[in-house]
């Protein structure tokens, strides 16, 4: 007891103990999957397009949900073979199943354009989204991310380019450069692996 009593008598206060970050070795994707899981974001990983429709299914049945939006055709396959109702057009009331640009490791983001989000705002889309995505859509940075979009788009570069980098409800007050607009959302992550 008097052990205890020396500790307790002794404090130290926030400002005496100095706490050093920790400098992790991880791979691009861990780095990017640590990073989205730190940021709210729910990771499933799938080993193959069955798994897709598993996790999806998993997703509906947690949520009690019924209906989707879904405007990418590709996707459709995996929303048909669930007992829902489809809706091709972007319905705030419904949620979300969409593809992204890339998955952006250095803070866990996912970057979209209008080829998703068509001509709507991040902040003004639905709060439950659903993201497809694959390992090979794994970059870096953000310059990278940017990179690979002018690099696959050439000439037709897309326009309403913007991400997500906090999920769940809370808003990033820290970034000042988002100030006035928040686009965190509840959103699951179903990447493929398919290096």
């Amino acid at each position: 007891m008097k052990f205890l009593k020396k500790i307790f008598k002794n404090k130290i206060t926030p400002s005496e103990v100095e706490i050093e970050d920790q400098n992790l070795d991880l791979s691009l994707d861990d780095c990017f999957v640590h990073n989205f899981i730190k940021s709210g974001g729910k990771f499933l990983y799938c080993e193959n397009n069955q798994d897709v429709t598993v996790n999806l299914e998993h997703i509906f049945n947690e949520n009690d949900w019924d209906a989707i939006s879904v405007t990418d055709h590709d996707l459709l396959k995996y929303s048909k073979t669930l007992n829902v109702n489809t809706s091709n057009h972007l319905n705030n009331d419904l949620p979300f199943f969409t593809k992204c640009e890339a998955l952006i490791a250095e803070n866990g983001s996912l970057l979209f354009s209008e080829n998703q989000l068509k001509n709507k705002k991040l902040a003004s889309i639905t709060n439950n989204l659903i993201v497809y995505a694959t390992a090979s859509q794994i970059v870096k940075t953000t310059d990278d991310s940017l990179t690979c979009i002018s690099l696959k788009y050439k000439s037709n570069i897309p326009s309403n380019i913007s991400s997500i980098k906090s999920y769940g409800k809370q808003i990033d007050e820290e970034d000042f450069l988002n100030s006035g607009t928040n686009n965190s959302k509840n959103l699951y992550l179903l990447l493929l692996e398919d290096l």
